[in-house]
Formats: C-alpha cells, sequence, structure tokens
C-alpha cells in the first residue's frame, strides 16, 4: 500500500511493529523546547496561570546566552557590516556547521538487551530519510508487541551522542499521508508504516467516505419466492443423499460380486507374469554375454600362452646371442677409444698447442700452431697492428680444432661454428636474439665498443663450446676462460692409454694418397698439373713449386711406405699430419700450400 492513501487501513489496536518499515527525522535541533519557562513555571503557581502561559505564543523556553534570540528592534543584516568576506564566510560555514550532523537510530523493545534494528548512518543532514527495513523476520514476541524505544544518536566535532529517546507507542500515531507542505517542528519523528505516514505530534483528519447512491433492489414477493425455490432445491438434495444411502445398504445386505476382485487378481498376475517375462530376458541376455566374454577371454588366453611361447624361445635364442654380442660390443668400443685416441693424437700433432716458458710470461700460456692465444684477457696493444691478425688466425684454429672433435667425439656443439680460417664466426641459436644478429665473429672486429662486445662475447661461446666438449669426456673445466689449457688437457685425455693404437683402415684416406702420390712418383705426374688439380689456376706456379718440392724431398720415402702398403703406425709422421689437415682442413690447407 502506497504512502500516498487517504485513510489509514489499520485500525489503531492493530497496529504491531511488524507493521513499521521505515522511521524520519525531521529539522534536526540540538535545543529540545519544553513549551514553557522554567522561571515561569516556578513563579506561577496557579493552573489557571500556568494554562494561559503555556497557550501564550509569545512565551519560549529558555535559551542560553549564547542563543539568546536579537531584539525585535536590531537588524541582523547589520551584524555582518563592514566584515571582510573571508569573516561572513566563515560566519556562514559555521552557522550550517552548527545545524548539520551525523545521525542513525536504534529500535529497542522491552525485554530484549540488544537493539532489534540499527540504521545505517546518514552524514551532514538536517533531514533524515533512513532505509527502509522488514523486522517480520523477528521473532514473533518482538513483532507483535505495539511499544517501542526510539534512540537517535548524533556526532557532532567527532563525538557521538544520544539526542533523543522516546518510547512511542504504535496505537497512538496520528495519521498524515503525506510529508509534503507539512510543517514539523523540531526533532520530528515520522514513521512509515504499511498502510502510510503517521506521527506523534501532528495529525491529519482524513476525509469520510463518499456515500453511495441507492442501488434499487427486488421486491418482497420476489424475494420470497427465492426463498421457497432454494428450499425446494435443499429439499431434493436431501432426498437423493437418503436415496444414494439405502441403495448402498442393498447392496451390502446382498451376496457379494465376485467379478471385481477376479478382475483385480487376473490383472495383478498379469503384471508379475510381465515382470517374470522380462527378468528371463535378462537372464538371457546375460547368459548370452557371459558365454560371448568367457570365449573371447579362452582365445586371448591362447594367444597369450602362444606370444609366451614365443617370446620364451627369443629369449632363449637371445641368451646364446648375448655372450657373443657383448663381446663384440665391448670390442666395438675398444676399436672406436682406439680410433679417437689416434684421431685425437693426429688432431694434436696437426693442431700443435704448446706451452710457453719464456720468463715474464704469465702461467698457463700456450700457443697453436706457434701462434700465441691469451686466455681471454687480452690488452689494447694486442690489438694493434700484426696483433690482431695473429688473435685472429690463433681463433680460427681453435675454432677449426673444436668444430672437428664434435664430429669424432660424438657431441654436438650448443653454439655451431663456421670455421673460416681467420674469420671464423659463431652462431648463438639459444638466445633471444633477432636472427640477424645470432652470428657473432671470432676475429678482431674494426667498428667501435658494439663491435668488440660481439666479439667478447663470441669468444665466450668459443669457450663454452669447448667446456661441452671436456664434460661429455668427464673433465671438470676449473675455468672456461682458459682456452688453449682446456683443449690441451681435453685432446691429452683423449688420446690417453695404455694399449696399442689401433691401424687405419685399408682403402680410407691413406689409400687415396697412395695413389695419387704413386701416380705423382711412379707416371711421372708433372708439378704444374699436380698444383692445377690441387689448388687451380689462382695459385700459378707457387703451388706447383711447392708440391714439386714435396715431391723432390719425399718421392722415395713415400714410394716404399705407400706402394708396400703400410697401414700401421710406423709411416712418415709428416705424411700422416699432411693426410689429416688434408681430410679435415681442405679449404685452409690448400691456401697454405699455395702460400
Amino acid at each position: 500500500m502506497s504512502a500516498e492513501s487517504t485513510r489509514p487501513l489499520l485500525l489503531p489496536q492493530n497496529r504491531k511493529l511488524r507493521h513499521l518499515r521505515g522511521i524520519s527525522l525531521r529539522n534536526l535541533a540540538f535545543t529540545r523546547p519544553r513549551g514553557r519557562t522554567i522561571d515561569d513555571a516556578a513563579l506561577n503557581k496557579s493552573p489557571a496561570k500556568l494554562e494561559s502561559l503555556r497557550n501564550s505564543p509569545q512565551i519560549h523556553h529558555a535559551l542560553s546566552s549564547e542563543q539568546l534570540r536579537p531584539g525585535p528592534g536590531r537588524r541582523r543584516s547589520t551584524n555582518l557590516v563592514g566584515a571582510s568576506p573571508v569573516t561572513r564566510q566563515k560566519r556562514i560555514e559555521d552557522t550550517f556547521d552548527s545545524k548539520l550532523a551525523d545521525a542513525f537510530f536504534s529500535l529497542h523493545v522491552e525485554g530484549e538487551e540488544e537493539p532489534v534494528y540499527i540504521s545505517e548512518v546518514a552524514e551532514r543532514a538536517t533531514n533524515f530519510n533512513f532505509s527502509l527495513f522488514e523486522l517480520s523476520e523477528l521473532d514473533s514476541t518482538i513483532t507483535q508487541t505495539p511499544r517501542v524505544t526510539i534512540k537517535i544518536w548524533t556526532n557532532r566535532h567527532d563525538t557521538w551522542s544520544l539526542l533523543l529517546e522516546d518510547d512511542v507507542d504504535l496505537r497512538a500515531l496520528n495519521w498524515l499521508g503525506t510529508m509534503q507542505n507539512v510543517h514539523f517542528p523540531p526533532n520530528s519523528l515520522v514513521f512509515h508504516m504499511v498502510d502510510g505516514i503517521y506521527s506523534l505530534e501532528l495529525s491529519n483528519k482524513y476525509p469520510p467516505p463518499k456515500k453511495m447512491p441507492p442501488i434499487p433492489t427486488s421486491s418482497y414477493n420476489a424475494l420470497m419466492r427465492l426463498a421457497t425455490l432454494d428450499n425446494s432445491i435443499q429439499d431434493a438434495l436431501a432426498t437423493r443423499e437418503s436415496l444414494t444411502r439405502q441403495i448402498n445398504d442393498l447392496l451390502a445386505k446382498e451376496t457379494p460380486n465376485q467379478v471385481p476382485a477376479a478382475q483385480d487378481s487376473l490383472a495383478l498376475a498379469e503384471k508379475y507374469l510381465a515382470v517374470q517375462k522380462r527378468t528371463v530376458e535378462a537372464s538371457k541376455t546375460r547368459n548370452q554375454e557371459l558365454r560371448a566374454s568367457i570365449e573371447a577371454r579362452r582365445s586371448a588366453i591362447a594367444e597369450g600362452r602362444a606370444l609366451q611361447e614365443r617370446a620364451e624361445t627369443d629369449v632363449n635364442n637371445a641368451t646364446e646371442k648375448l655372450a657373443h654380442s657383448k663381446i663384440l660390443l665391448a670390442r666395438t668400443r675398444e676399436q672406436i677409444h682406439g680410433q679417437r685416441r689416434r684421431i685425437c693424437e693426429d688432431l694434436d700433432r696437426i693442431w700443435r698447442i704448446n706451452s710457453v716458458s719464456t720468463p715474464g710470461t704469465p702461467p698457463l700460456t700456450f700457443t697453436i700452431c706457434d701462434l700465441p692465444l691469451p686466455n681471454t684477457i687480452y690488452d689494447d696493444a694486442l690489438l694493434k697492428g700484426t696483433g690482431s691478425d695473429t688473435l685472429s688466425a690463433a681463433l680460427g684454429y681453435v675454432a677449426q680444432l673444436t668444430d672437428n672433435l664434435q664430429c669424432y667425439l660424438g657431441v654436438p656443439l650448443p653454439y655451431p661454428i663456421r670455421p673460416y680460417g681467420s674469420r671464423s664466426t659463431i652462431r648463438d641459436e639459444i638466445s633471444q636474439l633477432p636472427d640477424t644478429q645470432r652470428d657473432f665473429p671470432l676475429y678482431v672486429p674494426r667498428g667501435g665498443s658494439s663491435a668488440q662486445y660481439r666479439f667478447d662475447y663470441g669468444w665466450f661461446l668459443l669457450n663454452k663450446d669447448i667446456e661441452t666438449l671436456c664434460v661429455s669426456q668427464g673433465l671438470k673445466v676449473v675455468d672456461i676462460r682458459h682456452t688453449l689449457p682446456n683443449l690441451k688437457y681435453l685432446l691429452y685425455v683423449c688420446s690417453a692409454g695404455t694399449d696399442e693404437i689401433p691401424d687405419r683402415k685399408r682403402g680410407g684416406v691413406r689409400g687415396l694418397w697412395a695413389g695419387r702420390y704413386r701416380n705423382l712418383t711412379v707416371a711421372g705426374m708433372t708439378a704444374d698439373d699436380e698444383a692445377s688439380s690441387f689448388g687451380g689456376s689462382r695459385r700459378g706456379s707457387d703451388a706447383s713449386s711447392v708440391v714439386g718440392g714435396i715431391g723432390q724431398r719425399r718421392g722415395e720415402d713415400l714410394r716404399g711406405k705407400i706402394i708396400g702398403g703400410s697401414t700401421g703406425n710406423g709411416g712418415v709422421p709428416g705424411f700422416e699430419e699432411a693426410e689429416v689437415k688434408m681430410t679435415l682442413r681442405t679449404k685452409g690447407m690448400r691456401e697454405s700450400v699455395a702460400q
């Protein structure tokens, strides 16, 4: 029911706490009027005088000295004459602050220690419309009571205090209907009930109900005929009920009919029969499924036994071959290890890594192919003049040796190397870099600090590759910056052993070069032809002279060793070194021969 109804729907004696939906506070004031002055009440003892004073509109309640009303002869507008705008603004703000406050209310019922409801806090206002609530969910002893205590709590200057406490009987409320155009006294409470708005101080006399015009009705004779007809109908209904009872009594006295009972028994038997048929069908289906499952299991068992017999046969056959396979595996491993020892010795002879014992030289200083290579720590003076070319050439030898070792040791390098002599590079496929910036030089660049950084990083990647090779052979690297010491240590360990180094396989590189030198020494191949086939037309007479010199110096010895088919370890050391150089460093060897 809306609050705009014209009259209350609840009788006063029927108003209970469950009908209360909300409370509003109007015209918040911190001084409560008493209706008379204290002094007048103390001096005037006669009831007639007191009553006249109460009804006099000129008398107001006593105020403090700070709240005295100004005299009628003084205009308020002159109070701020000559005051500054700041003073006026401050006075206005103080006036508003003195009237505004934060407030909330609580409802209390007799017999309950805790409040039955606490509203939300409304901030900075003088008229408060608190949220509506529902109390019907509380205990019936609370919702049935017509009396409630309302406490209004206010906050001024960060201090909460009890402003108003009223014991309200809901049956004594006055009907308002609406709050529009109503002047409320200070601290006036407005009650929102289910049928409208009520107040304690004010009342609104609702208008009397409208008189309805008289409606024409039936005549007396017509009403009597209707009454007679109603009596006839009631007699007919009573007669029907009496006949029904008599018929039922006669049927009960007669012999009971067996047909309905038989029909019921037949229906029940049919139901049982249908249930049993379904049970039999389900049993047959289950029996067939079990038979099929048993047959499938029998066939699976037969297949499993056949597989088990074949596996047992295979195990017996494999057991007989296991010993031979173990011997063959051990022999193959020994051969692989021996070949690796031989190859590592050849690599150590090709790329000669020797220590430098000159006084004043730092420890762990090595050279590769007579080219010095510092341990990743170098001076700026080394990068000037021919020092940069020497450093680049030494790193080229290290890159080519490392790239060859990954093939012979069967260990893929994490950072691929591209050996191009003194212009070798290394590629980083692991870091998150653009594809165009993954290649790093292994030679001294010429491009400022950025290029120098890329060179240092490439050298670091080369050292990581060497560390990977050492770890694969079970070696612990103390410092990856020691490039040549780590390589020398790796070659020393890989070529170490007490067994005899195995021979080379026939028909390999030695066989190819045996036929080549046989043609050179026996068939009379000219030095120019050898130079052109070896180094091409770009090297000319220099290559031919070198190759011719090789043929003159080693003609007879090589001829005897190669034609004689020597495949052991007693061949010419110089030839083995040249042979491995030709197979592993074809391009670099051609350049060295041409030079």
